[in-house]
């Protein structure tokens, strides 16, 4: 087994490293990062070096007991691998010379058939619920991580090769992905990042010359599609199930709960670490309780509330944007509030409250677009009580995090619904009101509400000309329906006037928080077409003005359209976990 013991010491030193290394050079009050060849990243391996590993280091599926994590090699099959496309901005994280995308060796480090110099590569050993059922071990079955770089700031990011191979956590699959799944991974985790939503990220996509066998429906008819590997990139891959899966086991893997705990906030919640009891973090349990507890004399506690307020800030930004995950398991959940595993992801097109575009969850919809607030807090319910079982927090303090879940959301939401109304202040009569308009309507969420801000706050508007502005997203509407939509755009434009704001100030502001473009499962599937036939064009023009989703970008028109009909069939707006 590899180290158990934690030796934060070694990481120290490793940053003090980087501390004195020359990273910049200075021209007045200029400072320039030194760009850096792949041979030249600055690894650390602080996973592998503080937590327990499994001591046997092959790929035989298997239960892990007593680890977080199984080195292992990547194994994909490798045969001329090519460069689909790639991310400027998560190179310049690294601090990494973009001119090494161009190296003709490249696509064979990112496929895993040449393993970067410094690179430790292991799977992670996780467990989680899937569909409100535990699930047993999980674990990352086809993604490898290859270990941290720190960059020039001592940021921290793991790098990870998702469609690497197999690990012992691969169960009965191949461990290897597909161009599909991947080119929507791939620009889901960049466009999320420039809507500003907290995400993992992704440095680059290489496909591996070799055919993988995916049966995408369940239905009996598999077919042979291009495989790839997509390169993953986060602070860290620890997930709700990364912990859950040792209180699942007690006993002495209890202790690993507490240890991996110890990690998380040494490398990822410093402040945490360093709080003093002059913060006074006391909160009161609830109205019949009258004692006080306060959290700068549990750090587990602290933590604990923060990753919830996380996790409840992330969901009001995917309720704001309308984003459907499509598979909230507690395996898919990120301690650091971030977007985490793209699998059968949808953005909203018409809207539908009860839209799911995972076909796995049909019957139920428990993963619906309505129901992620609540989903987020049962997922949270299910941490904290895998660090009670562990001693780590008691009952009242796991209650409070969860109350901190609901608060963090409400005020969240609130807050982002009255920026995409242009509103000083939250109006819950008027939302209401706004969101069942647009079900009744299925409106397209992302164009009605760019559209909103060319209303004017001008309350002599003639009345049949009210609805001018939107004309373009409010389609086939009858009298009666213009007559709902009349009302509500009478008492909108009331509450502009009470703002005081300008026409101009306000629709810049609302321009800046309404995307005009988003990742319409109809784009990426486009992306998908051309790449199958060796066109990767699409998948790097598709990023380019993702990259940019609130800006008009003329000329890029049509990636606002609503989606054509072909867009509605099988495979395009919805999707099978497989991939």
């Amino acid at each position: 087994m590899d180290s158990s013991s934690p030796d934060p010491s070694s990481s120290l030193s490793v940053a003090d490293g980087l501390k004195n290394q020359s990273f910049s050079e200075h021209n007045g009050n200029m400072k320039k990062i030194v760009k850096l060849s792949l041979e030249d990243l600055n690894w650390d391996h602080s996973f592998v070096r503080e937590l327990p590993g499994d001591p046997r280091s092959d790929s035989i599926p298997r239960q892990v007991f007593h680890a977080c994590y199984t080195k292992v090699l990547p194994s994909a099959e490798v045969e001329n691998p090519k460069l689909v496309a790639w991310s400027d901005s998560v190179a310049d994280l690294l601090d990494l010379d973009p001119n090494e995308f161009e190296r003709p060796d490249f696509p064979l480090k990112f496929s895993g058939a040449s393993l970067l110099a410094g690179a430790v590569p292991y799977a992670q050993c996780y467990g989680g619920h899937q569909f409100g059922t535990w699930a047993g071990q999980l674990g990352d079955g086809r993604a490898i991580s290859l270990g941290e770089i720190l960059n020039s700031k001592l940021e921290r990011w793991e790098l990870q090769l998702k469609g690497a191979g197999k690990t012992p956590y691969s169960r009965f699959a191949d461990g290897l992905a597909v161009l599909r799944s991947s080119i929507r991974e791939f620009l889901c985790s960049e466009a999320m990042h420039f809507l500003g939503i907290p995400t993992t990220r992704a440095l680059c996509l290489v496909t591996t010359g070799k055919y993988v066998t995916r049966d995408m429906f369940y239905d009996g008819n598999p077919k042979e599609e291009p495989g790839a590997v997509v390169c993953r990139v986060s602070q860290s891959f620890i997930r709700f199930g990364s912990y859950q899966i040792h209180a699942s086991r007690g006993g002495e893997d209890l202790g690993i709960i507490r240890s991996l705990a110890d990690y998380a906030i040494r490398h990822h919640f410093p402040h945490i670490e360093n709080m003093s009891k002059s913060e006074s973090l006391s909160f009161s349990p609830g109205d019949d309780d009258q004692s006080v507890v306060d959290l700068t004399s549990n750090k587990y506690a602290a933590w604990t509330v923060e990753i919830a307020e996380r996790t409840a800030s992330l969901v009001a930004k995917w309720q704001g944007i309308g984003f459907t995950h499509g598979v909230l398991n507690t395996d898919n959940m990120s301690i650091l509030g971030l977007t985490i595993d793209y699998g059968p992801f949808g953005f909203l097109d018409a809207f539908d409250p009860s839209y799911t575009p995972n076909t796995t969850d049909l019957p139920g919809r428990r993963y619906c677009f309505a129901n992620q607030p609540d989903i987020g807090l049962w997922n949270i319910a299910q941490f904290a009580s895998t660090l009670m079982a562990a001693d780590l927090i008691s009952d009242k303090e796991a209650n409070y995090a969860m109350e901190r879940y609901g608060t963090e959301f409400m005020d969240e939401y609130q807050a982002i619904l009255s920026r995409k109304l242009g509103l000083q202040k939250y109006n819950k009569q008027l939302v209401n009101k706004l969101l069942g308009n647009l079900a009744v309507d299925k409106v397209d969420y992302t164009n009605f509400f760019r559209a909103l801000s060319n209303i004017k706050a001008d309350p002599g508007i003639p009345e049949d000309e009210l609805l001018v502005p939107l004309k373009s997203v409010l389609l086939d509407i009858g009298k009666e329906r213009k007559e709902a939509w009349t009302t509500w755009v009478q008492s909108y434009i009331q509450e502009l006037i009470a703002s005081g704001i300008s026409d101009d100030e306000r629709k810049v502001s609302m321009d800046s928080v309404n995307p005009k473009y988003v990742l319409r499962n109809y784009l990426c599937q486009s992306a998908i077409d051309a790449a199958e036939t060796g066109d990767f064009e699409e998948v790097r023009r598709l990023l380019k003005v993702m990259e940019r989703p609130y800006d008009e970008q003329p000329g890029m028109e049509k990636y606002a359209r609503l989606p054509p009909a072909w867009a509605y069939r099988p495979g395009v707006c919805m999707l099978s976990c497989s991939s």
